[in-house]
Order: structure tokens, then sequence, then C-alpha cells
């Protein structure tokens, strides 16, 4: 099943990365329009859209699904039931791919809704109790989204159609489309974990690591992103521009500053994970979709394999997470370390990586665009917090000391494992400088200060070198960790988000459930009602026994009582 999977969808990657580079070339698009069904004057249509951004998107899905599904293979090798496993990632897939390639609501919505039920089966997929919480989080998180899109569809029935594609330009500035942009932004924002929706992101790390480096890296989070790449003319012409610039630059700064104070090696990346989200949709909103859809692509690479370095290391560390437990890794696991060194540097934005063709370019547009000061800074010093958890990560597991049991059965031959790691290892090098000469096929130069043109490598290296002295530590000397140990409730927690979506949801629902079960269901409504009901009967019945146990003596009671009445009436009258 893995192989079969495996081959066919490495196949339709190539085909569609091939088709998507024609496509670029040429400057074509292919709109199709399937009639399913045509019942006298009412026809239901399919609409298909095939340009270069959905190929290359659907190549990229395609080639890491097929790397991770290969992986699975040895990664999942104990699990009885794989077989279930790698069908759920297909369904997955196939959902992903009807989203890509919808211009329609309607059928967006199918893949939308497939992606959010399958990831729910997939998160749950190690059936524990932990599992399901992050499982309902993630369902009912993603759930406002799905909403969202479903007040859309009821909204553009305003315009006759939902391909949506037809209106964007001409109705930019009108209410309605405005209406449906807020709605759809609000979808995408659930999706890809925004500010007040984060908190679903790291949970959803209870599922098995080939699904975090499939669906929580490059899939599932971006689905929202590209929504909105999609959305962009209805964004960039109105106050949503604005606004989402702010939340996701916020969300940027909490990610980078709760990694930091993180030490669950998969929550770390995921972390890292919402951060780079943050800084897609940010360059997004400020009208730049090309350099946001090229950052969603090198991401995906390298992000893809920092979950599979992970998920290799927690493998041979009989699956523990705690980063504080690792320690000389490069020694005992060379080639996962290599890799996951190569996709750290790539995240960190290391000159001609994967991630520096992206970002750089992001950043200096920034420097370049108009911009106020407090998101030019949420910009920069989320850079910095990147750079800084990633060398602290770096501290943690590849230096010092083992600090795992002296017994352990650390080894580097997972050959499966590696040769999936291999395939996203070169693409992490090479394929940002391939996806930047295809997409931008023009040189621009960007003119900056000096100062400006260096900040971004400045704040690179001061992130790495406060990441290795804020992890520093050695025997006899006190942790620098614990000098921030207060601020660690606030910051190192998500800014309270994940309690927030919880218990403050949870809380006071509950409360007034409470108090209306006891007021009403077990109070008024159970004395007027049931129990009133019940004692009223009891009373009849005692006195229907007491009249039936004695009826002689009432009889002739009753008949003197009778004889009396009439003698009184007789007299009176």
């Amino acid at each position: 099943m893995c192989t079969i999977s495996f081959v066919s969808l490495f196949f339709f990657s190539l085909t569609s990365f091939l088709l998507g580079i024609t496509f670029i070339m040429n400057d074509y698009s292919i709109f199709i329009e399937w009639e399913v069904v045509s019942l006298n004057s009412m026809n239901i249509v399919m609409t298909l859209l095939f340009d270069w951004m959905s190929l290359v998107f659907m190549s990229f899905v395609l080639m890491i699904s097929s790397l991770v599904i290969f992986y699975s293979k040895e990664y999942m090798s104990s699990d009885y039931k794989i077989n279930r496993f790698i069908m759920l990632v297909l369904m997955f897939v196939s959902s992903m791919m009807l989203l890509i390639i919808s211009p329609n609501l309607i059928s967006i919505l199918l893949g939308w809704d497939g992606l959010g039920l399958v990831s729910y089966c997939l998160v749950i997929y190690f059936q524990n109790v932990k599992s399901y919480n992050a499982g309902m989080l993630t369902a009912l998180s993603n759930r406002i989204g799905d909403v969202a899109l479903l007040l859309a569809i009821a909204w553009m029935l305003n315009y006759g159609s939902w391909n949506y594609v037809f209106y964007l330009e001409v109705m930019k500035s009108d209410l309605e489309m405005l209406i449906i942009g807020s709605l759809v932004m609000l979808a995408a924002m659930t999706k890809s974990a925004q500010i007040p929706f984060s908190s679903w992101l790291p949970a959803a790390m209870a599922a098995p690591t080939p699904v975090s480096a499939l669906v929580h890296s490059s899939t599932l989070v971006t689905a929202g992103v590209y929504l909105l790449i999609r959305f962009n003319i209805v964004l960039s012409s109105s106050w949503m521009g604005n606004f989402l610039l702010l939340i996701s630059g916020l969300t940027m700064f909490m990610a980078g500053l709760g990694a930091n104070y993180e030490f669950d090696l998969k929550k770390i990346i995921a972390l890292s994970t919402l951060s780079q989200l943050g800084l897609m949709m940010s360059i997004l909103s400020m009208g730049y979709y090309k350099l946001a859809f090229f950052h969603l692509l090198t991401h995906a690479l390298f992000k893809a394999l920092l979950f599979m370095c992970a998920g290799a290391i927690i493998h041979n560390m009989n699956n523990c997470q705690d980063i504080r437990l690792m320690g000389s890794l490069s020694l005992m696991m060379p080639l996962t370390s290599s890799c996951f060194n190569v996709a750290n540097l790539a995240l960190c934005g290391m000159p001609f990586l994967a991630g520096f063709y992206s970002k750089d370019l992001i950043l200096e547009m920034v420097s370049l665009s108009y911009i106020n000061m407090f998101s030019f800074f949420l910009y920069f010093f989320s850079t910095g917090l990147t750079v800084c958890y990633s060398f602290r990560l770096v501290y943690y597991t590849m230096t010092g000391d083992s600090n795992f049991s002296s017994l352990n059965m650390l080894n580097d031959e997972g050959w499966v494992m590696l040769k999936s790691m291999m395939g996203l290892l070169i693409l992490s090098i090479f394929g940002g400088s391939m996806l930047s000469w295809l997409i931008f096929p023009s040189p621009v130069v960007i003119v900056l200060p000096y100062y400006l043109k260096l900040l971004t490598l400045f704040v690179c290296i001061m992130g790495g070198l406060l990441g290795y002295l804020i992890s520093n530590v050695s025997l006899f000397f006190f942790n620098s960790a614990l000098n921030n140990y207060n601020s660690s409730y606030f910051l190192g927690s998500m800014w309270f988000m994940p309690y927030i979506s919880t218990y403050g949801i949870m809380n006071y629902s509950l409360i007034v459930g409470k108090l209306a079960v006891k007021s009403f269901d077990q109070g008024w409504s159970e004395y007027f009602g049931g129990q009133q009901l019940y004692y009223n009967l009891v009373k009849n019945s005692q006195l229907n026994q007491v009249l039936q146990d004695n009826n002689l003596k009432v009889y002739l009671l009753s008949f003197i009582l009778w004889i009396v009445v009439i003698y009184m009436y007789m007299i009176c009258f």
C-alpha cells in the first residue's frame, strides 16, 4: 500500500510540476466547466481552475505527501492498521487537491470540510485522552471557519453564482464582496491558526509525526493562506489588509516568543510553523501575494524535513520528546542531525538555502514598503526570535552530553526514513533558488540603504547569539532560563490562548448550565412538575385507600349525615 501510494503520488507530482512550468512560461491557465447534471433547465456545473499557482502548489503537496507516505512505511511499521493510516493520508491529500483547483466556493467548502474531518481523524489516531482533547480543540476551532465559509456562500447568492473568480476584480469595492471577503478572511484565520485561534496548532502535535510533517506544516495550515492568495484583490483594497497585518504580525511575534520557552520538540516546530504562517499572512495583507506564495512553497519543503528529522529522533529516543533529555545527537545520529541542521538553517534564512530566497525578499520588500514602525518592529524582531529558538534547539539537541538513559538504542540506520529525508534535503537546499528563477522570470533589484540591507543579517546573527546565551548551561552554572521563569507563565503559554480557548469558553457556559439545572431542572420545574404530580397522586391514592378500607362505616356515616342534612333543609323551608 505504502509503495503504490508513494509511486503514484510522486508521478502525479512530477507531472503537475512540469505542467506548472509550462503554464508559467506561456502565461496560460485552463478553466474547466464540467456539467455534472442537466435536468430540464437546471444545470449543476463543477468548475476547476488550472493555472500555474494551483499546479505548482499541487505538485509540492503531492511531493511531500509521497515522501511522507514512504517515511511512514518505517515510522509506522509497528502499527497493525498502517493501511488505515495510509488511506486517511490519501483522503487528506484528495481533499487538499479539491481545495487547490476550485474557483468555486461550494467545491472549496467540500475540500475545506474534508480537510477538517480527516485532520480530526489523524489527530486522534493514537487513541488516548490527550489526543481526543487535541482533536476536539482542532475540530471546534476549525468549525468557526467552516461556518464563515457557509455564510460567505449564502452571501454569494447576491451575485447569482459561486464562482468568485468572476467577481473579485469587478466588485472589489462592493459591500457584498467586502462581507464575503471578511468571512473568507475569518475562515482563513481559523485554518491558518492566527490569533485568537492559535491554540489548536500546538495541540494538534498529538498526531503521529508523519501527519505533523504533512498536515501541520505544509498543507492544512497553508490552506487558509492559499485561499486568501486567491482573494488578495479584496484584501488589498479594503480595511481587511490593515487588520490582517496587525493580527498576523502579533501571531508571528507570539509564536516566536512561545517557542523560546518550550521544551517539547514537536511543539517548538509547531510554534515555528505558526510564526512562518504569520509571516505569510502579513506579507499577503500588504498586497505581495506572489511573495506569500513563494514563502509558502519554500517553507513547506524545509518544515516537512524538520518534522521528519524530529520524528526520526523521537523514534530513536523511545518516544521521548523533551529536548532537555537529548544532547550530543550529532555524534550518534550524524545523518539525521545534518538534515535537521540544514532544515533549521533554511528556517533561519541562511544565505542560499530555500528559506533565504523567500524570507530575505519578504523582509527587503517590507523595508521598501510604506509601513508603520510597529509592524516593521514585529517583522524584524520575529525574524530574530526565529533564529533564537532555532539555535536554542540545536544547542539542546546536538551539543553537550547525552542526558538520556545510559542504555539507549540511538542509531542512524532507519534507511527508509533517511531516503525520504534525503529527497527533502535536496529540495530544501536547491528549492528556493529554483522557484525564484521560475516564479520571478525578470530579475528585480531592490535598492535600499546600507543599514537596511544588512539589517536582516544583523537581526539573524543577534538572534542566534541570544539563543545560545539564554540556553548556555554547564556544571555549577545558574541556568539563565530560570531568570525568565515568571515571564514564562504568560509568554510561554502563548499569551494564555490555550486556556482562554478551552476553559475560557467552557467554564462560564458550564456555570450557567449548572445554575439552570439547579434552579429549573432540579428546582422549580421539579417541585411543580414531576415531584408535585407524584405527591398529589400519593395523597389522593392514600385517601382513596382509607375510603375503601372503611367503606361500611363511611357508608353509614354518610347516610346519617344525609338524613340530618335533609331534616335541616325541611325545617328551614
